[in-house]
């Protein structure tokens, strides 16, 4: 029995974060996170049920008592097929969407079962991610402005060319005065930190670095697409707070430890698929017409190390008949 994610299911869970994408596109603009989120996971669920997979969900949406679908440890799928784990972010950038600002997506990345790190109770990590030219050239404990040397060599660029991708936020206020220091170009993102991990790691990204402290589920799902996309990511788990460091060393967690590609997704055979929602650098968003919707997706396998964008145009009726064989 083949228990590998076989080709043709990345194919299919594009159909997953289509469905969460036109679903969540309604909601652009309107100010409503909740309404915009609820709305993609129950597409995004809905048609996970088609896909011949036996799929436990390892980065989700939280614990079962916080999310009623899509929760850490739910199954998902038709019971039939591999046994894989996945990870879901039915909207990568929420406030992007509430404030009808590019950058939100809807992601998903499936894996071997067990080959996904689980983050425990720690929430967040420190990051680098890098492009495949600049594959094991930084050091996470290195000043930034070494490594910022080392991206730019690897690149054949000058500092000063290079742009790095990092959250708005005043945790990074140092980080971000040290990239300005070397004299590097800065892309300040307010949200959606999978998307700028593509930006920096995509020939066509625009960007060649994404440095900073975001959440270790997105972290997990970026090393889904750098196994594909060929780059590099180290992350370092970054607890919060007494509470969190207190639980995650009880729980046998090391917090010096450098988390490597292979550590947070220990596979070479990983499929990452994403779908735009409100545009952004390298994928349009979804478009509603007067005959149908157009979406505009990414989908790679690590093991065949393809690649692929795909506008699909998605007639109301046949939209209509998916929903009800979900």
């Amino acid at each position: 029995m083949n228990l590998s994610p076989d080709r043709n299911l990345a194919m299919e869970l594009v159909r997953a974060t289509e469905a969460a994408a036109i679903a969540a596109g309604r909601w652009m603009g309107r100010a409503d996170k909740e309404a915009g989120d609820q709305a993609a996971v129950d597409a995004m669920r809905s048609m996970l049920t088609t896909v011949d997979i036996r799929g436990v969900v390892v980065i989700g949406e939280g614990e079962k008592d916080e999310a009623p679908m899509l929760f850490n440890g739910e199954t998902v799928g038709s019971g039939y097929g591999p046994p894989t784990d996945i990870a879901v972010d039915p909207i990568d950038g929420t406030t992007m969407l509430a404030q009808g600002r590019p950058g939100a997506l809807s992601v998903l990345a499936m894996a071997p079962r067990g080959t996904m790190f689980d983050p425990g109770p720690v929430m967040y990590m420190m990051k680098w991610v890098v492009g495949p030219n600049a594959v094991d050239r930084v050091d996470i404990d290195a000043p930034i402005a070494e490594n910022l040397k080392a991206i730019a060599d690897a690149e054949g660029k000058n500092i000063g060319d290079l742009t790095i991708v990092m959250l708005d936020r005043p945790r990074h206020d140092q980080m971000a005065a040290e990239v300005r220091e070397a004299g590097a170009r800065l892309s300040m993102i307010s949200d959606g930190d999978i998307a700028g991990a593509l930006s920096a790691s995509l020939p066509t990204g625009g960007a060649d670095a994404l440095i900073g402290i975001g959440g270790t589920p997105e972290g997990v799902v970026t090393a889904c697409a750098m196994k594909a996309i060929g780059g590099h990511m180290l992350a370092r788990l970054y607890p919060r707070n007494d509470q969190e460091r207190k639980a995650a060393i009880e729980q046998g967690y090391d917090l010096e430890k450098v988390l490597t590609t292979d550590d947070l997704v220990n596979s070479d055979d990983t499929v990452f698929v994403c779908t735009s929602i409100t545009g952004g650098n390298f994928l349009n968003g979804v478009e509603y017409t007067g005959h149908g919707i157009r979406t505009t997706s990414l989908s790679m396998r690590s093991k065949s190390g393809t690649i692929r964008q795909i506008t699909a145009d998605h007639s109301m009726e046949k939209l209509q008949q998916l929903q009800t064989m979900a």
